[in-house]
């Protein structure tokens, strides 16, 4: 049930975005967001069907939200908290996507001055 608690807060969060979550402690400390910095919300509008504010908070948002409710399905259809057919591959493809879609928005954003990063 794990897995369809934190779906489920982040639907709720995307209705009522005054409910409590994590601040970045890098975001805060640096003024520099980490790579998943924003994609919470981004997954939260996602869960809310707000594709456009989804897609301008974190592009990686839908696809999160997608996965969230595979895992949840799964989790309760198996009674097991892991994903079914996840290797130790796909962690390290999901972390080089973060990476390098975080490096993207630094050099837009720092490097040429676009708003790649939302203000908030």
């Amino acid at each position: 049930m794990l897995p369809a608690g934190i779906t489920g807060y982040l639907w709720l969060k995307g209705a009522h975005p005054g409910l409590p979550g994590f601040a970045c402690p890098l975001r805060a400390i640096t003024g520099i967001p980490c790579p998943t910095c924003f994609l919470t919300r981004a997954t939260a509008a996602s869960l809310q069907a707000q594709w456009g504010e989804a897609l301008s908070q974190h592009a990686l948002g839908p696809l999160a939200a997608a996965a969230l409710l595979v895992w949840s399905v799964q989790a309760i259809r198996r009674r097991r908290l892991a994903p079914r057919g996840l290797r130790p591959w796909h962690g390290a493809v999901v972390l080089a996507v973060l990476l390098g879609y975080w490096g993207l928005r630094l050099v837009m954003h720092y490097g040429m001055g676009l708003a790649a990063f939302p203000s908030g």
